[in-house]
């Protein structure tokens, strides 16, 4: 089944993001190498794709887990909430409908 896995960023956290980027994208990338990612990507502070120092406030996945307790495990362990970039994080079943 798809998961949605919705991480905000706390305040300030741009350069930790920054640092974490590399190992966070990895994980991701290995998702998308099983044929497990459906989306991925950050959601910036202002209106651009490029917000620059303005950062970004959070990140959604949308990607396939066995269960919701495989796809929490697999949040929990994201770079980055273990070094402090996402505030929080939430993870929900997912069911896409468009595009078919």
């Amino acid at each position: 089944m798809l998961y949605l896995i919705y991480g905000e960023d706390a305040p300030d956290s741009l350069a930790q993001r920054t640092v974490n980027r590399p190992a966070h994208l990895a994980r991701i990338r290995e998702l998308q190498d099983q044929g497990r990612l459906l989306l991925a990507g950050p959601c910036p502070a202002i209106d651009s794709a490029d917000p620059g120092v303005a950062g970004f406030t959070g990140s959604l996945i949308v990607a396939e887990f066995a269960s919701l307790e495989v796809a929490r495990e697999w949040a929990d362990a994201d770079p980055y909430l273990v070094a402090g970039v996402y505030a929080k994080v939430t993870v929900k079943p997912f069911r896409k409908v468009l595009p078919e």
